[in-house]
């Protein structure tokens, strides 16, 4: 297949063309509008690969999009290129509502048109998938987990935008016709991760010597999965997922914020020994608004119909994740003293 990835110099994006063109053997072209948080840096090593291109181009953009879609005609499209920092999404919800929900309908008309021009074979095996959160239902109580069925429940701008974005694909299959399906995916974590989000972040500071921030007492869980067990999960649902049906993707690993912030204290006390204990430097600090309690993934669907399964558990994942920052200052350096330096986001101010 020849793929279109929208947002492959971000995270999981990255990850993905890293995987569907070195171990899936597929044809890539990536688009991307190359954001703060995207960074060509992490294709480094794709870059003159026969098998892949890059296209700088803005979701928004419908002219844009049309021509990616004549110039490189794919088989199918990977859509990942989103705003997705909730502590952003708090105080600037417009770059949210504009990439994540008009992006998402003006990637969806424009492949939309492209697929009602392909011939018949071509047209029955075109496939649309729509990558997205967990975020999306909100927050769990102390017990049960997300499944497929679950209602959809935002509680910031950016799970909201998502939830959006969700609705028009499923909207787009129901109304159209179109070949669109979703995956909702928990906390990603892995080498290439843009240093606001907590892992990265933790790891840097507690290189640093700097205080760690907790929000509020740190209590809050996540289901973790690493980035390339999420790729894999990505190509499958893509080639063998029900069109208009969603899968989970889910780590199976729970943990509390603290919990993350203590294990990457102690791996770095191993990895890289300090004059003290890193679990000295935690803060505890005002929580972000509506910060939700608990996700967890059930990803029984992926794994029972598709037979998808994690290869790395939290504590190989994080381990080998944060070796990999140590051994790659030369990329992140460059992002945390030019791009974002660590200081607190989501802090509101009052109106007037």
């Amino acid at each position: 297949m020849k793929i279109m990835v929208t947002g492959g110099a971000g995270f999981i994006g990255s990850a993905l063309c890293h995987y569907l063109v070195s171990e899936a053997g597929e044809e890539v072209v990536n688009v991307d509008a190359l954001t703060y948080a995207s960074n060509l840096r992490s294709l480094d090593a794709l870059d003159g690969h026969p098998a892949y291109d890059f296209v700088k181009a803005d979701i928004c953009d419908a002219t844009a999009m049309a021509d990616v879609f004549k110039t490189y005609q794919p088989d199918a499209v990977m859509h990942l290129a989103a705003e997705s920092h909730v502590d952003r999404s708090i105080t600037g919800a417009g770059d949210f509502i504009r990439t994540n929900i008009v992006g998402t309908y003006t990637l969806l008309e424009a492949a939309r048109r492209y697929w009602e021009s392909l011939p018949g074979a071509r047209q029955e095996s075109f496939r649309f998938l729509q990558v997205s959160t967990d975020e999306v239902y909100g927050s769990l109580g102390p017990n049960g987990l997300f499944s497929e069925t679950t209602p959809y429940d935002p509680s910031s701008p950016y799970s909201a935008s998502k939830a959006a974005s969700d609705h028009l694909a499923l909207a787009w299959r129901r109304t159209y016709g179109f070949p669109a399906l979703i995956s909702n995916c928990s906390n990603n974590y892995g080498p290439r991760q843009f240093p606001e989000k907590l892992i990265p972040l933790v790891f840097i500071n507690a290189l640093h010597g700097k205080p760690l921030p907790v929000y509020g007492d740190g209590s809050n869980i996540r289901d973790w999965l690493y980035v390339e067990d999420h790729a894999r999960a990505l190509y499958l649902i893509l080639r063998a997922g029900r069109l208009g049906e969603k899968y989970n993707v889910g780590g199976r690993n729970e943990r509390t914020n603290l919990q993350v912030v203590h294990r990457i204290c102690d791996l770095l006390d191993q990895m890289r020994p300090a004059a003290r204990p890193r679990r000295e430097q935690i803060r505890f600090v005002t929580d972000r608004p509506g910060h939700d309690a608990r996700y967890a993934i059930d990803a029984s669907k992926l794994e029972n119909e598709l037979g998808w399964r994690a290869q790395e558990d939290f504590d190989s994942g994080l381990e080998k994740t944060i070796a990999w920052y140590l051994d790659n200052e030369d990329w992140w350096r460059p992002l945390h003293q030019k791009i974002y330096g660590g200081e607190r986001l989501g802090l509101m101010t009052k109106a007037g």
